[in-house]
């Protein structure tokens, strides 16, 4: 809604000599550097900026900071969208698109606005009441309904094409807060030679400073005081930037917006940057923020804070209103009446309180503001902007407004109810606020050595110094204080600026509390909000206390007052003070809810900074990754492994070119990159011992040159990881570990060697990247190494099953191990990582001869389990050795980890979940891999048998088949070879409602008998 211009001609902190354009709504718009979102909006006369959560009522600005609840809007397109910024936040330049949210098919024309006729059925708890209905089936259908209209903006569903950094600094002093507390401090801190870092939300320092008039004696005050900040090496000042959090031990969390406020990031400039300080002490001087007060229909474009009004005037040369009331129960509301006066606006100023301040209010008068004392607004005319305002005679003692109420034409109402320290980050240190009678605010005074404040300190109106020369005089000995704690020179801070131009209204009269103006007698009552953004009234907090909820916690989550982006700034003191009176309570006793971080919300593209894609990770590629780049692969991650998943030729999908793959491993000799797994070299005399121990199996007689497959257990008897192990020497070993469980089980094996045996003479190094390797499978993987290794025979006599030789490939420098986990005859060649590229190379081009195929992990899985062998699916952290068919390798005699929990009669229980095969009925039908296994034909529901652990189409059987793990396994007498009949179960997708006939079976579908493999 416009309704021209608001553009004063002259003043301001604007640069009038430069003028940009904007659009809002897709209708463009001219502002000035300087300006934000909401000044130019204002100064453009568009004073409608936004809809309500719950009623999609009109609403305008109310703030001209970070405490706007209204005006949210989405700025930007594209992948750069970002949804519910402040637009008194959102600093203009040329080119900036934004759009209002919350509201269809058009602000001006919100079909949403029907709910607000129907306010009388939305109360407070509404949706806890009305949509669970007499069954379950009534909040299923209402469900949908809910979550479309939840929420405000869009966010984007393109890839975000900014950059975002993360900084950690280092600090003696933070500042938080740039006006005069924050730049006194930091002025009294870097004189002393500390290291301060000053942190500002805003892009220009100076706080309530910065709503004087341009060029006045407090301008020139922040300017000097800038300049030798500016001068100081060992002061860093951060504009735009946000403390959203205080942590433990002197830890802040904070954003910088280094690039919001330009159409798009320079060259390698990050959008934001989160940066998280460490300091040794923390002045927080974060200022206060205005309270509203309640009154009927208060929410109207139109009515906003006193303190934002006088922003908009001096700071951004925007009249927003020609006819304005100022609402006031305190004294900081005059200033705003005498600048909108001297603006040439037609001002009243009405002060609830019977007594107003005699030297304010001569100023006022003698500027042209007329005064009423002892009156309150009762209610706003208006629909998208205001009319009129009704005002009524006003009991400030007892809050109750009286008849002889009267209509004031006005287009604006500026309303201070006095103001909330932001005791934000205090609180967030556990530091409660106590409500403080002479202030009508919450103050939160840290006591001397609190255990959780750790070095933080509160100075200016964030701790009830409400004006300039008070606040400064705070910061400036705050400073000097805490400096002088941490052992710099105290006396070098010298003294504070002279602070005669600095405006020092004081509080003359006491603010007289009024939290909320219920409608006098003759006139109908209107809501009275408190919660704009939610559309939370008075009503609904008296609604509260009649069902019940009286704590301010649950009244908080009843309501939902001061949730989403409020977080309590603007409706979270009236709320609890009006909750305090029906309960009859003191402020004090009622308390406030808990304040958390963030303090405004903070961006996910700043809190994952450049982890993201390929960067969210370390990223590893084996030493053959270039070869299976040129060879065609298509790659997969596998823990932190870049591996090859398939090598598909023209046209082959995934599954094309896995069952390719397997047939002709199967048939010729197939090659499978295996450097990924963890591999551990272990030495030492007593590294037999050490094997022993930690295997199931026996290892002190296995002999040098052979390998053992062996299975480590958890303490609890539970399976820890599997692989092979190798004895190079007498006390050198070389053990390969699962993929995954390579970083635990070295954690592990260094664990227990400095606290279980520190005695045993053992040492154990990862050495995954030292060593490159293949896994070559197949009839014609003998013949292919005969080819390629010299100095090793490959016969069964030469290189027996499970055995290892070392050899040369031309003039590289292999390990040649005789093991298989495909089914095949197979081997597995290492070789020193260097060597890796052209051991490949060679083997590639011998290969030829022998019908070599390249074979990626799908495959590998592919062969595993057609054989039968465990992997990662089955090696869950639930499974025990007798669960996965591997009880018989266990010794009877040795002592290991995890024997003693391993035979708990739970774990021998026969009906416990076994691992089995699965053939489906219907050779053409896919198990799902986490499938609920059943009883065939029986009932559907409940967890079942058991689970389905890994699947694939099998080449050789022609056939899907699968592995998985079922309550009794194959039953008594169900081995390779059992006559009796096979188990009927079902496989069950419930998500994809598949329901899948099968078999249970051995879980060695290929070659059970290992024919292959030794042969």
């Amino acid at each position: 809604m416009t309704n021209g211009t608001a553009r004063l001609p002259a003043g301001g902190r604007i640069d009038r000599s430069k003028t940009i354009s904007f659009m809002f709504d897709g209708k463009s718009y001219q502002g000035h550097p300087g300006d934000t979102l909401a000044s130019a909006l204002l100064a453009n006369g568009v004073t409608l900026m936004g809809r309500s959560f719950k009623y999609h009522r009109p609403r305008g600005v109310v703030s001209a900071g970070s405490a706007e609840p209204n005006a949210l809007v989405t700025l930007r397109g594209g992948g750069r969208r970002e949804p519910n910024i402040p637009a008194t936040l959102a600093e203009l330049h040329d080119g900036l698109t934004a759009i209002s949210q919350n509201r269809w098919p058009s602000l001006d024309f919100d079909l949403g606005a029907v709910n607000d006729a129907l306010k009388p059925f939305l109360a407070a708890g509404f949706y806890y009441k009305t949509f669970m209905g007499p069954t379950e089936k009534a909040w299923m259908w209402f469900e949908p309904f809910i979550r479309r209209a939840a929420g405000l903006g869009a966010a984007a569903a393109e890839r975000d094409p900014d950059r975002y950094e993360r900084l950690t600094l280092f600090c003696d002093v933070l500042v938080v807060g740039g006006g005069p507390a924050g730049l006194a401090a930091a002025l009294a801190a870097g004189r002393a030679g500390a290291r301060v870092v000053l942190a500002d939300e805003g892009p220009v320092l100076g706080g309530m400073l910065l709503d004087e008039a341009a060029g006045s004696d407090a301008d020139r005050w922040r300017e000097k005081v800038l300049a030798e900040l500016a001068s100081l090496t060992n002061v860093r000042v951060l504009t735009r930037t946000t403390v959203f959090g205080a942590y433990d031990h002197g830890v802040f969390g904070l954003v910088e917006r280094v690039a919001d406020h330009k159409a798009e990031p320079a060259a390698f400039e990050p959008r934001q940057r989160y940066i998280t300080v460490r300091t040794r002490a923390a002045v927080v001087a974060a200022g206060a923020i205005e309270r509203p007060i309640g009154f009927g229909n208060n929410d109207r474009p139109g009515v906003m804070l006193a303190s934002a009004l006088r922003s908009y005037i001096n700071r951004y040369a925007v009249l927003p209103g020609r006819n304005i009331l100022v609402f006031t129960n305190n004294d900081s509301a005059y200033r705003v009446a005498i600048d909108g006066a001297r603006a040439k606006a037609a001002v009243t100023l009405v002060d609830a309180r019977a007594k107003m301040p005699e030297a304010l209010a001569a100023e006022a008068r003698s500027a042209g503001v007329h005064l009423l004392a002892g009156h309150a607004v009762a209610q706003v005319i208006g629909y998208k902007r205001v009319r009129k305002a009704i005002v009524a005679p006003f009991d400030s003692a007892t809050g109750q407004a009286d008849t002889g109420w009267k209509e004031i034409r006005c287009d604006l109402i500026a309303m201070s109810g006095g103001w909330n320290p932001a005791v934000h980050l205090a609180s967030q240190r556990g530091i409660r606020p106590h409500y403080d009678n002479r202030t009508a605010a919450f103050l939160a005074d840290i006591p001397e050595g609190h255990p959780t404040a750790q070095g933080m300190y509160l100075a200016g109106a964030c701790n009830g110094a409400f004006d300039a020369p008070s606040a400064a005089k705070a910061g400036f000995a705050q400073g000097q204080a805490i400096v002088s704690g941490l052992g710099f020179a105290a006396e070098k801070a010298g003294a504070l600026p002279d602070l005669a131009g600095l405006p020092g209204d004081q509080w003359i009269e006491p603010i007289s509390p009024v939290w909320d103006v219920k409608a006098p007698p003759g006139l109908r009552a209107r809501k009275r909000f408190l919660d704009f953004q939610h559309d939370v009234s008075a009503s609904d907090v008296e609604l509260a206390h009649r069902e019940g909820y009286v704590s301010v916690e649950h009244m908080k989550r009843y309501t939902t007052l001061g949730m989403a982006t409020d977080q309590g700034k603007l409706a979270n003191v009236p709320g609890l003070a009006i909750l305090a009176g029906l309960r009859g309570d003191a402020i004090n006793d009622v308390g406030t809810t808990t304040f958390r971080p963030p303090y405004t919300p903070v961006s996910l593209g700043a809190i994952a900074g450049a982890e993201t894609e390929d960067h969210f990770k370390p990223i590893r590629r084996t030493p053959f990754h270039r070869a299976n780049e040129r060879s065609g692969a298509v790659f997969i991650d596998t823990g932190l492994w870049k591996r090859a998943w398939y090598y598909p030729k023209a046209g082959e999908d995934v599954n094309a070119s896995y069952k390719r793959e397997a047939e002709q491993v199967r048939r010729t000799v197939g090659m499978v990159d295996v450097s990924s797994l963890g591999k551990i070299d272990v030495q030492g005399p007593d590294a037999a011992e050490f094997l022993n121990r930690i295997y199931v199996n026996a290892w002190a007689k296995l002999e040098v040159g052979k390998g053992r497959y062996g299975v480590m257990l958890r303490d609890d008897g539970v399976v820890f990881d599997d692989g092979t192990t190798t004895r190079i020497s007498e006390s050198h070993y070389f053990m390969t570990t699962t993929t995954a469980g390579a970083a635990k089980v070295m954690a592990q094996l260094e664990y227990l060697l400095q606290t279980a045996w520190p005695n045993l003479k053992v040492s154990v190094t990862s050495v995954t990247d030292q060593w490159a390797g293949v896994a070559i499978a197949g009839p014609n993987s003998r013949a292919l190494l005969q080819d390629l290794v010299s100095q090793i025979d490959m016969s069964n006599a030469g290189l027996p099953h499970m055995g290892m030789r070392e050899g040369l490939i031309g003039d590289i420098p292999v390990r040649v191990h005789r093991l298989s986990f495909s089914g095949e005859l197979a081997y597995e060649v290492y070789t020193p990582a260097g060597f890796g590229e052209a051991m490949w190379n060679a083997i590639v081009a011998k290969g030829e001869r022998h019908g070599l195929v390249l074979y990626g992990s799908e495959t590998l899985g592919t062969l595993r389990i057609e054989k039968g062998h465990v992997s990662a699916a089955e090696l869950d952290g639930r499974t025990t050795l007798d669960d996965l068919g591997l009880g018989g390798m266990a010794s009877k005699t040795k002592p290991y980890i995890g024997k003693v929990l391993s035979r708990r009669e739970a774990y021998l229980d026969p009906a416990r979940q076994r691992f089995v095969g699965l053939l489906p009925v219907d050779p053409n039908a896919r198990i799902r891999p986490g499938s609920i296994i059943h009883l065939h034909g029986g009932d559907h529901t409940g967890f079942g048998l058991g689970r389905v652990t890994s699947t694939t189409y099998s080449p050789q059987l022609k056939r899907y088949i699968a592995l998985g793990l079922v309550s009794g396994g194959l039953g008594q007498g169900h081995g390779h070879g059992s006559q009796e009949p096979e188990r009927m179960v079902d496989a069950c997708y419930p998500l994809k409602g598949d329901v899948v006939a099968a078999k249970l079976v051995s879980p060695h579908f290929f070659d059970p008998e290992g024919e292959r493999l030794r042969g």
